[in-house]
């Protein structure tokens, strides 16, 4: 009886792709995101606010800065407040802080919350424990099967005999290309 090597291949090829679907889609989410990370911040939602006082003369105390804080929404958000310059008032804030020049009364808010989904996404892509590190390597050596199983998969002029052999040698020309420009 002959080994039905093709019916194996591609058995693996859809168990491992269904097996490894949620992985796949962490690290294409997360990787985008880390590419990205000059451009935003994947991990947190930072808002600003600018605040414009009249000049305060005198120091505040607790109510006379939620008082303040109140026309920007985060009075709610008060911790608690210090001056640490002569004409600068500092908030902390749940999730934030506030920065007031009490002689010009120009001040900026700044909160930040946690992005949804991305901040957990990016979490596992840095490896966070030993185990999950294991689990990324199993995943990894699942993707080189996945790879190779896949190209033989298809048939005629669409295998690797035709087609795929120049899509293949082209997905290995690209990352080749920019190694030789950036990296020598």
């Amino acid at each position: 009886m002959a080994l039905k090597w093709r019916k194996w291949n591609k058995a693996i090829h859809r168990d491992f792709g269904y097996l490894f679907f949620g992985m796949t889609i962490i690290y294409a989410l997360s990787g985008i995101a880390i590419n990205h990370r000059g451009d935003w911040n994947p991990n947190y939602i930072i808002v600003e606010k600018t605040m414009q006082e009249s000049p305060i003369n005198h120091r505040l105390d607790k109510d006379e800065v939620k008082q303040l804080l109140a026309k920007y929404d985060v009075a709610d958000a008060y911790l608690k407040h210090y001056y640490p310059g002569e004409t600068r008032l500092k908030v902390f804030l749940k999730g934030g802080t506030a920065v007031i020049d009490t002689e010009t009364g120009e001040g900026s808010i700044e909160l930040t919350r946690k992005r949804p989904l991305f901040r957990e996404m990016n979490y596992l892509h840095y490896n966070p424990t030993v185990y999950w590190t294991w689990y990324s390597d199993i995943f990894a050596g699942a993707l080189v099967i996945l790879a190779i199983s896949g190209i033989i998969i298809p048939r005629g002029s669409d295998g690797i005999t035709a087609r795929g052999l120049w899509l293949t040698l082209l997905g290995i020309a690209v990352p080749l290309v920019f190694v030789l420009i950036y990296l020598y």
